[in-house]
């Protein structure tokens, strides 16, 4: 089986075993979990950057989703794309990481590209990309035995459907499965071009207080098509089709509402004049 090495092993995250789980129990340690519902969360929304900025808070959603019936396959939607650009997906092979890889869930995946017109992924030919990656260790440290559907999808009407379109397949499929979004949330500062409220502790404020927090009530009423319109606006998320696109398959699967585990900005850890917004969220 063709194997997808692991790009960000050793920068953005540990690359031996040892390490990650060493960081994995440094984080579950810092905090608790929100009580479930009945049956367990279905999925959830978590950030990307290195584990040292926001692994705490990808870690304790992706944790959170160990309750309740095991999976048999986890979705993890993600990618930094334009509302333009093209689906992607993997339909074949496996993905490396530190604990062992993950294979990928091929009956699932080659159903939804009969439905949907996918640039398909390999383990030789893919891009480079650190939105579904960073959460791979995760998954493969709670649920050892899971299977992986990694997708990328544009900020469109269309991942809503093709969302949907997920869970259906995977329960006529009979596969038990739980839904990742990968987001971050506003990038600000001179490094990303982006100063609307000039510079120093107000805007820093502005943005944990009201740019995030818009993009984030949307997230928390699982209302894709929010989602999608609000990050256009006001640049206050960098991949909102991959959050669209997983709130619509864990309605579909029966969520009814969500939580925030947990918000941050990398200002916490690096304060400066540019810093990213991550929230977790589970559904």
């Amino acid at each position: 089986m063709d194997v997808r090495k692991a790009t960000f092993a050793g920068s953005w995250y540990p690359d031996i075993p040892e390490g990650c789980e060493r960081e994995i129990k440094h984080f579950l340690n810092r905090a608790g979990d929100v009580e479930s519902p009945e049956g367990g969360w279905v999925g959830g929304i978590v950030p990307h950057a290195g584990w040292y900025f926001s692994g705490n808070i990808a870690c304790r959603v992706i944790h959170s989703l160990k309750k309740g019936i095991p999976p048999d396959v986890i979705v993890v939607f993600g990618m930094h794309l334009h509302p333009n650009a093209s689906n992607y997906i993997m339909t074949d092979g496996s993905w490396e990481t530190p604990f062992g890889n993950i294979e990928i869930e091929s009956g699932l995946a080659r159903k939804l590209t009969e439905q949907f017109v996918f640039k398909i992924e390999t383990a030789k030919h893919h891009s480079k990309d650190n939105t579904i990656e960073l959460q791979l260790p995760f998954i493969k440290y709670f649920f050892p035995d899971v299977k992986l559907v990694p997708i990328g999808v544009p900020p469109a009407e269309s991942s809503i459907e093709i969302g949907k379109t997920v869970a259906r397949i995977a329960s006529s499929l009979g596969l038990k499965t739980k839904i990742i979004g990968s987001t971050d949330l506003t990038h600000y500062g001179l490094n990303y071009g982006y100063i609307p409220e000039g510079m120093g502790p107000s805007a820093v404020e502005w943005v944990r207080s009201e740019n995030d927090r818009k993009v984030i009530d949307h997230i928390l009423s699982l209302n894709p098509s929010g989602v999608i319109r609000e990050a256009l606006t006001n640049q206050n998320a960098c991949c909102p089709g991959a959050v669209a696109s997983a709130i619509s398959a864990g309605k579909e699967l029966g969520a009814t509402h969500g939580e925030q585990i947990a918000y941050a900005t990398s200002y916490e850890k690096s304060p400066g004049d540019s810093f990213v917004g991550y929230v977790g969220v589970v559904f």
